[in-house]
């Protein structure tokens, strides 16, 4: 999973001030960025294509043109469920 921290089997660990970007694609999938901070200058720590299906931690909410952005307001974890389906849980 690209470079983030690894919590447990199938989750990874996301920090407090996170940005998870997400755009929808033309065959119906998401294609899912995640930044360790939205003010820092570096690359993403992961992309990945699947659906992110809930965000159950602290996040403000920004719709796009092409989808959405969650900057995240805790630490928090992704967790895979299944193929390609994902949930962000505060930890």
């Amino acid at each position: 999973m690209n470079h983030l921290a690894v919590a447990g089997d199938e989750t990874w660990h996301l920090p407090r001030h996170a940005h998870v970007i997400v755009h929808e694609t033309p065959d119906g999938n998401e294609f899912i960025t995640i930044y360790d901070c939205g003010a820092a200058q570096k690359p993403p720590s992961a992309q990945l294509i699947g659906n992110l299906v809930r965000v159950d931690a602290d996040h403000e909410l920004l719709n796009q043109p092409t989808g959405y952005i969650a900057k995240l307001r805790e630490e928090s974890t992704l967790e895979q469920q299944g193929d390609d389906h994902f949930v962000i849980r505060a930890e």
